[in-house]
């Protein structure tokens, strides 16, 4: 009798953790993490063609930018929302007082930020315990991740297998890889820099075991087995993320405070108690840096600039994205544009649609004659 997919999931798995890693089964485990994945994508798949999982939940993205608040039950993300916004979240001391997704916007520095309180993650939420794959699917098409922590329950890295296992990957970044199906000639590898946590061969292995017979494989930077198959997979989210500690005012120790502190240095974190709402201003200071938004002020033409009220768009954009923001059809009627600011060489620079702006920028469009 032929094993589903779950099952030859759970038998490769219990391989991997059988066998005990070093230089010579790094082959081997390589090999069947990309058959896992593999496994996995197609899983996903006849799981997506079905329906899905059941009930899903149905958020409209709306403002600036969406932050997701997760964390286990009971850390006080209702009480964060609340905080942060207009929302009115249930708040209660036992375990799954939230049952669905409660959106609320915060405003700050003139941006309007969607702050989405979800359903506290349990472990194998990534397998649906909990409602977790719903959860997890709100959490992808997020902007920013706020894992929210108890000040006496830090073990992150639970939350971060989680979002893992259904393709998240957070403060990272696609490696650069480009691979090109060929006719013939099996699969080549070349790279342009030294690879030390991954050689050749076991690049050619991975990339074959995910299926292709035929394929120009060019490396461009030093990654590892993991990295490449996430290349293979190619439906990973890459996301920025940051940290909340809360109920930091129950931590009286110095030192403990300290340890806590030295345990999140490589994130961009927030202390604070939700409940007494210290540290809160920090918090939206933190979450508003992570969103990497900038503030363009408008002059219509011929007239004054109006330096009171923003447009607020994300870091790179560029007067195209700008102008599509305004109207959709004014690219269409765009002539060029003007730049007082950062961004411009001189003061009153004329650029086109491609010019990238920068915070403070002040902008004036230009549109033909009848638009």
């Amino acid at each position: 009798m032929s094993l589903t997919i779950e099952e030859q999931i759970k038998a490769i798995e219990d391989e991997i953790f059988k066998t005990q890693k070093n230089k010579h089964t790094e082959y081997h485990i390589g090999k069947l993490k990309a058959k896992i994945a593999r496994l996995k994508d197609e899983q996903d798949k006849r799981r997506a063609s079905s329906g899905g999982p059941g009930r899903v939940f149905g958020v409209k993205k709306s403002g600036n930018a969406t932050v997701a608040l997760v964390g286990f039950p009971s850390v006080g993300k209702s009480t964060i929302l609340n905080r942060l916004t207009d929302a009115n979240s249930e708040v209660g001391e036992y375990d799954f007082t939230t049952l669905d997704v409660v959106p609320g916007v915060m405003t700050y520095k003139f941006a309007k930020i969607q702050i989405l309180d979800l359903p506290g993650l349990v472990k194998d939420a990534s397998k649906g315990k909990g409602r977790g794959r719903e959860v997890l699917s709100v959490v992808r098409a997020a902007d920013l991740i706020m894992l929210v922590i108890d000040a006496y329950d830090t073990n992150i890295q639970i939350l971060i297998r989680e979002l893992e296992a259904v393709g998240i990957r957070i403060n990272t970044h696609p490696a650069d890889v480009v691979i090109t199906k060929t006719e013939s000639g099996g699969v080549q590898v070349r790279t342009t820099v030294k690879l030390t946590k991954i050689d050749e061969e076991l690049s050619r292995a991975i990339v074959s075991e995910y299926g292709f017979v035929n394929a120009d494989v060019i490396i461009r930077e030093d990654l590892n087995e993991d990295e490449l198959i996430d290349v293979l997979v190619g439906n990973r989210v890459y996301a920025k993320a940051m940290v909340a500690v809360n109920k930091i005012d129950l931590v009286k120790d110095k030192g403990y405070m300290l340890g806590l502190k030295r345990k999140f240095k490589g994130y961009d974190v927030a202390f604070i108690s939700a409940g007494t709402g210290q540290g809160i201003d920090t918090l939206r200071e933190v979450v508003y840096k992570n969103l990497d938004l900038i503030r363009v002020y408008l002059k219509p033409q011929g007239q004054e600039a109006d330096l009171d009220e923003p447009l607020v768009v994300r870091r790179g954009a560029t007067v195209g994205n700008v102008a599509e923001t305004l109207h959709r059809s004014m690219r269409n009627v765009f002539r060029y544009a003007v730049v007082w600011g950062k961004s411009a060489k001189f003061p009153g620079q004329t650029v086109g649609l491609d010019h990238v702006l920068l915070d403070g920028d002040v902008l004036s469009i230009i549109k033909k004659r009848g638009g």
